[in-house]
């Protein structure tokens, strides 16, 4: 069986996280979307259609993956995953049975029956015509990730289906020597890892999975659902219903957030109800606001528009790349585009920073020595073992490009709002 992962327009809704990787790629859970899709299908082969500027990032990142190629449709067994689509552990249909499985009024995917001609394939909008007129309609199970916050809300479900998978298609280590509260059995951790005596593992309130090379130092605290990701080290941390992705260093406190991969947040400092991208670096004392000091719902601006979320408890979207200083303080509902910078000088951060934007001193300015960038992200990713390559300098020159007027208008509205205060005073 062929999947074959579709991103549609509501790739925008999830902001920073979205540009600069497909969405099949957002962590939920243990996994990816995509690896989610694949597990619940049990498919054997994988295929995706993808924004135009993302086709040679999509290849680079999975070499195996069919992207953006019209004869992937020519087999009679596919399916077509709507790539925002979070699956559930078990398939809502046999693959077999032509059906479009919905999650609301949204496709969540469609079984054919029969091969799809180039005009189909090119009509194809996500919705309940079309296909839906013609094939019977089937609950999907699951949920779509509309916003980058609904990653966050449904992660520690997700984890919850990931520990059931654990239990009998991972080999796990027997560690009879840890200190667990609740079931042993909700402790999963694969033999690779190490483990460091006064770790405190709590799985009452769900399962806590260890990949493999994980490595947990002395005075940590893990609480489930929790999945810690391959090579990365806790560093006497406190981790709460959280997914950190592979190869990172985490310190502090993180309790209901995700962190894509390869990200440090090795010092104190809280990170809460918030989504990091990959290759992020929080200086010692980076703090997120979750929760508004009069308890009311947050708003979250994405793609310059302001969105309630209707959630008490909303952190940070931190985009690829992003760094800051010492003491850097996020307030409630904050979002960065890649490649931001924040520069702490005791004034009140934006809640919206595009990409290639830096905040320092209270001051708003765009980021413009690319050669500059490209090298602190040459060092950080060699430091991990990975190459900074041609196809990643030519995605974030286009992607430069391409937020080009976002950042322009928020430096000078920036700008025209410290020069009234100036005159003001």
């Amino acid at each position: 069986m062929r999947l074959i992962v579709f991103e549609d327009d509501g790739v925008v809704q999830l902001g920073p996280l979205a540009q600069t990787r497909p969405v099949f790629e957002l962590r939920c859970g243990a996994l990816a979307l995509i690896d989610r899709q694949q597990r619940c299908f049990e498919a054997d082969e994988l295929a995706a259609f993808v924004r135009p500027e993302m086709a040679n990032l999509a290849r680079f990142l999975r070499p195996s993956l069919i992207v953006n190629e019209m004869s992937s449709l020519a087999a009679e067994d596919i399916i077509l995953v709507n790539a925002r689509w979070l699956a559930p552990i078990v398939p809502p249909v046999d693959g077999s049975c032509p059906c479009v499985g919905l999650v609301g009024d949204q496709i969540a995917f469609v079984v054919p029956g029969v091969r799809l001609s180039e005009e189909e394939l090119a009509e194809l909008a996500w919705k309940r015509n079309g296909f839906s007129e013609d094939l019977p309609i089937v609950a999907a199970g699951g949920a779509m990730m509309d916003w980058p916050w609904d990653l966050v809300e449904h992660n520690s479900r997700a984890l919850i289906d990931d520990g059931h998978h654990w239990q009998t298609h991972r080999a796990t280590a027997d560690w009879k020597g840890l200190t667990i509260l609740g079931p042993s059995e909700q402790v999963l951790i694969d033999p690779t890892a190490s483990i460091e005596p006064m770790t405190l593992i709590d799985a009452r309130k769900g399962p806590v999975l260890l990949d493999r090379g994980v490595i947990v130092q002395a005075f940590s605290r893990l609480e489930g659902p929790c999945y810690i990701g391959p090579e990365t080290h806790v560093l006497a941390g406190r981790i709460k219903g959280s997914s950190i992705g592979p190869a990172c260093r985490i310190g502090g406190e993180v309790e209901a957030s995700i962190v894509q991969g390869y990200s440090n947040k090795a010092h104190e400092g809280f990170l809460g109800h918030s989504y990091l991208g990959e290759w992020v670096n929080f200086g010692a004392g980076t703090q997120t606001s979750d929760l508004r000091n009069d308890y009311g719902k947050v708003d979250v601006t994405i793609a310059g528009h302001r969105v309630e979320t209707g959630l008490l408890k909303v952190g940070a979207f931190i985009g690829d790349h992003t760094k800051t200083s010492i003491n850097t303080l996020f307030n409630t509902g904050s979002v960065a585009g890649p490649f931001s910078m924040f520069v702490t000088s005791g004034s009140l951060l934006p809640r919206n920073l595009p990409a290639f934007c830096q905040v320092s001193h209270g001051r708003v300015t765009a980021r413009t020595d690319m050669a500059a960038m490209f090298a602190t992200a040459t060092t950080m990713m060699a430091r991990r073992g990975v190459s900074w390559t041609e196809a990643h300098a030519d995605f974030y020159l286009d992607l430069y490009e391409r937020t080009q007027n976002e950042r322009f208008d928020l430096v000078q509205n920036n700008e025209q709002r410290r020069r009234k205060l100036s005159s003001s005073s």
